[in-house]
């Protein structure tokens, strides 16, 4: 009997992912750049949150959520610990979440990239997708950023500008 090997080619390396997603974590990072400091705190559409709020949640998600998935923890999602007053702080605590996403990511096996894991204690998906969800969470809530600095007469960064 013969056996025939089958090579399958990989889509995205773990280092594509992440690049991927900072990516997107510096466009957003220039969305919020882009707002005047007043209306990053203040200005909403349709009682949406304001931009400031949306990016504490997005400080709040990547690297805590990568955190626990290393540390097997479970803990509550939780966005109270971070209270910004300044778009100095936003930006200065992104750039510490950029590095803390970074140190975490790397850590993280390809086999544990198809773990199940309890994120946050709510959300129960394969590691791999629970990335996928901070990318796509990030997304919608720039594209209110978008929506909110359009209604305010500026020009957001162009979105496939991402480096």
């Amino acid at each position: 009997m013969t056996t025939t090997a089958t090579i399958t080619k990989q889509f995205m390396t773990s280092e594509q992912l992440l690049e991927h997603w900072q990516g997107h974590r510096n466009l957003t990072r220039r969305v919020i750049e882009a707002f005047p400091e007043k209306e990053l705190f203040e200005f909403s559409v349709g009682g949406m949150r304001p931009f400031a709020k949306l990016a504490v949640e997005l400080i709040s998600i990547g690297g805590p959520a990568l955190k626990g998935i290393i540390e097997k923890n479970m803990e509550a999602y939780n966005e109270e610990g971070f209270n910004p007053k300044t778009k100095e702080e936003i930006l200065k605590k992104w750039d510490e979440e950029t590095e803390v996403i970074n140190h975490y990511f790397s850590q993280i096996t390809e086999e544990r990239f198809q773990e199940t894991f309890n994120l946050f204690g709510q959300y129960e998906f394969p590691v791999y997708q629970n990335i996928l969800y901070f990318v796509d969470n990030e997304i919608h809530h720039r594209g209110q950023g978008y929506v909110y600095l359009r209604a305010l007469g500026i020009e957001p960064p162009f979105f496939w500008e991402r480096f």
